[in-house]
């Protein structure tokens, strides 16, 4: 074994969150490799071209969770990063109408007074309730989770610093958000709307990678985890991240070569290796074999332990409760390439609120069958999608006139039923083309010219996700962000502060808290946790203690 082939730490693949911590721990002084499967680095958060002149966004799309504590340490726009916001979105209904949702606060109520006058009053509330509960939350995406049952000091101080935040809430808004966290986006909505279409439109945060329907409890989280990002600082914006959102992922790239990370790509971790209970490194597909004392696994929890690490190395309990970690493939994405914009026959012409997020959903409880049919199998016949057109504002995704356009469905099921059997394997070409046809058919609702403004579409199912990416099941979250795997929870009690059963080992994926989304959180926190237990804390430029 060669000097070459040792390092301080190696970390096991290059999505975000893998770059995230290499970068932090280069940075702190530290021998870093990352060893990526594919050729390419990003994850999820890649830029391609898969057809000659367009760049897409093929998997991840949007830029907001992305931490601006995380953007200023690493320094990510001296490496390119540049996010530029969007206004508004809308959803389109069958008989010509829209609900168009716009950031100027006057445009919005006067836009929902148009719908319903009641419902321009209940919007003021239920913004107050969600930012509310999103300046609870927010100061926790930088922190350690506390582990209830342990009596470590900075444990006991975690502790007592989600108590004093709840505390600060007082008794009313304590019990507001402790049922908040429990309940379902549709009961939410419910209780603040009477239009159905503007409760369709604001539902979707709520369903959006999730295995869960607009009724089931939990999904009310979900859509308060898309709205704790910023752009600019503007609470709950989006944007896109100019270059496609692999402009995230090469800037993270750039930083840690800078700091004097090495990056291996174009074989994946066969196995990770461990000796009387340490890891000792990683042997890749190809055979060769690293060594460190710290290894780094961005995977999710269940690739992690349940196909790359041996099983004698870990407790039965902890394989147990991987296994139970629900991790469900719910949804599918198209990118097409245009030849020209689409036309928009419901919208004013040239409508700002056309370059944001657009929908065709016109009710909760339409929401609600395209989950029934995800739960037989079967992908919605009636889908939901949350469709942009990034190249609006960012030309770069497209030639000269023409455009991209990205559109993620709910719901793809990951074992597809097909003939009465359930599995990946059953999407093919001829599947694969039926669920384009579902998503087009749904897409004319909105520009009826659709089809014949498409010159390329790729089309991506969960199962295709998980071959290329590595995600289980296509899962964006790399674990669903149900109260039970929150926190402490997450991804397996007792575990939840990005350490595992094997001495130096960690995760530092989504799977970890705080969760999905292109947030870089998890990454970064892992990094402070591995340099405190190596003696180098003062080492991270640093956020949160």
């Amino acid at each position: 074994m060669g000097q070459h082939d040792r390092y301080d730490a190696i970390v096991a693949g290059a999505g975000h969150n893998g770059l995230t911590a290499a970068c932090y721990l280069a940075k702190a002084g530290l021998k870093v490799l990352v060893v990526e499967k594919n050729d390419w680095i990003g994850g999820a958060a890649v830029s391609r071209s898969l057809h000659e002149g367009w760049t897409y966004s093929n998997c991840s799309y949007v830029c907001s969770l992305l931490r601006r504590e995380i953007v200023r340490d690493l320094e990510l726009p001296k490496y390119g990063l540049q996010v530029i916001p969007y206004e508004g979105g809308a959803s389109f209904s069958r008989d010509g109408d829209y609900f168009a949702y716009m950031s100027d606060h006057d445009a919005l109520r006067r836009e929902i007074s148009r719908h319903s006058a009641q419902d321009a009053d209940a919007y003021d509330r239920f913004s107050q309730t969600v930012i509310r509960q999103c300046r609870f939350i927010r100061p926790f995406l930088l922190r350690n989770a506390p582990d209830p049952t342990s009596l470590k000091p900075r444990d006991i101080g975690e502790l007592l610093f989600l108590v004093k935040q709840a505390h600060g809430l007082g008794k009313k808004e304590l019990g507001e958000t402790l049922r908040f966290w429990s309940m379902s986006i549709g009961d939410f909505l419910d209780e603040h709307f009477e239009n159905n279409l503007i409760k369709a439109h604001i539902a979707g945060a709520g369903i959006i990678g999730t295995g869960l329907g607009v009724y089931s409890p939990g999904t009310a989280y979900v859509l308060l985890h898309h709205y704790m990002g910023d752009v600019d600082g503007a609470i709950g914006a989006w944007g896109f991240a100019r270059g496609g959102m692999g402009a995230i992922s090469n800037a993270l790239g750039a930083c840690f070569e800078e700091a004097g990370g090495t990056i291996v790509t174009g074989s994946g971790v066969d196995r990770f290796l461990v000796s009387n209970g340490r890891v000792t490194g990683v042997a890749l597909d190809n055979g060769d074999e690293y060594h460190a004392p710290i290894v780094a696994s961005n995977m999710d929890v269940k690739r992690t332990f349940l196909q790359h690490t041996g099983q004698q190395h870990l407790p039965g309990d902890f394989v147990k409760a991987v296994k139970r970690f629900k991790i469900r493939g719910s949804s599918g994405k198209l990118n097409i390439a245009l030849d020209a914009l689409p036309e928009f026959p419901a919208a004013p012409k040239g409508a700002p609120f056309l370059r944001g997020d657009l929908h065709c959903a016109e009710s909760l409880n339409e929401l609600e069958r395209a989950y029934d049919d995800w739960k037989e199998g079967r992908w919605s016949q009636n889908p939901y999608f949350d469709m942009l057109i990034p190249s609006q504002i960012d030309p770069t995704m497209a030639p000269p006139g023409k455009h991209m356009m990205t559109v993620f469905v709910q719901y793809a099921p990951y074992d597809l039923e097909v003939g009465g059997v359930r599995a990946g394997t059953n999407w093919n070409g001829q599947t694969r083309g039926a669920f384009a046809d579902c998503v087009f058919d749904k897409l004319e609702q909105a520009c009826p010219d659709i089809r014949s403004k498409t010159v390329h579409a790729e089309v991506r199912t969960p199962w295709d996700i998980e071959q290329e990416v590595g995600l289980t099941e296509g899962n964006i979250f790399q674990g669903e962000l149900t109260f039970d795997q929150l926190l402490f929870n997450r991804p397996v009690p007792g575990y939840a502060q990005y350490d595992t059963p094997i001495n130096g080992m960690y995760i530092v994926g989504s799977s970890a808290h705080p969760g999905g989304g292109v947030m870089a959180a998890p990454g970064a926190n892992a990094a402070r946790e591995i340099l405190r237990n190596i003696g180098r804390g003062g080492n991270m430029t640093g956020y949160a203690a």
